[in-house]
């Protein structure tokens, strides 16, 4: 049994994939490819593969993990260039890497995710009014947003402030733009989503949802 992680892309139409249909098409892919996955065992066995850290729905990536294993073992670059030939546009792979002797997985490993966020302000902002936002912004001792417990489906009050690691502001005519290195894996875990309503409420700007773009750039794992 071998372990492979594969880096690959996901833009344009395909951001709106979600997560199990991206699941579900890797794996025609991989049998599309005749790549020998490994199953796991019991009454309704299933393919050994999994994602680093789920891209929600929407957002855009250049930077997202896949991890599986084989029955044989395969060569690095043969297996980036079966599975690139079975993607559909949008996808791009990047790199395949062995992930043999690795006792955790990535997803078990993942600490941290970095982000480009897009938000239209309505109005010019020049580099140093952006700049003066972000240190202001920073400079709380506590960022309050609602979040929907999964439990209870209620509003809870959480503070965000210690769940991100570091934040900037850049102008870029009408739009915002914002770069976020924020907790993310099992440990601890920061959605942009409460980001955005937590800038926007700073802001004191109204923000339509379907008018915010959200990338994915980088995973950080241990």
């Amino acid at each position: 049994m071998s372990q492979y992680a594969i880096k690959f892309s996901k833009e344009g139409y395909i951001c709106y994939t979600s997560h199990l249909d991206l699941l579900r098409l890797f794996k025609r892919a991989f049998k599309k490819a005749e790549i020998q996955l490994s199953y796991s065992q019991g009454f309704n066995p299933h393919p050994k593969m999994g994602f680093a850290q789920p891209l929600s729905l929407g957002y855009a990536s250049v930077g997202e993990y896949l991890e599986f294993e084989t029955d044989k073992a395969y060569d690095t670059e043969e297996l980036k260039h079966l599975v690139s030939a079975q993607m559909p546009e949008g996808i791009r792979v990047f790199s395949c890497e062995s992930m043999d002797g690795q006792k955790r997985s990535l997803a078990a490993r993942n600490l941290a995710a970095e982000y480009i966020i897009g938000m239209p302000m309505g109005r010019e902002f020049s580099r140093e009014e952006s700049e003066t936002l972000c240190q202001n912004f920073l400079a709380q001792e506590s960022i309050l947003v609602l979040k929907k417990q999964k439990k209870t489906g209620k509003m809870k009050e959480v503070d965000i402030r210690g769940k991100i690691q570091s934040l900037n502001f850049l102008a870029a005519g009408e739009n915002l733009l914002i770069t976020g290195l924020l907790d993310a894996g099992s440990h601890s875990n920061l959605s942009p989503e409460l980001l955005i309503t937590a800038i926007a409420k700073f802001l004191d700007i109204p923000v339509d949802r379907s008018e915010v773009g959200v990338m994915r750039t980088k995973l950080f794992f241990e």
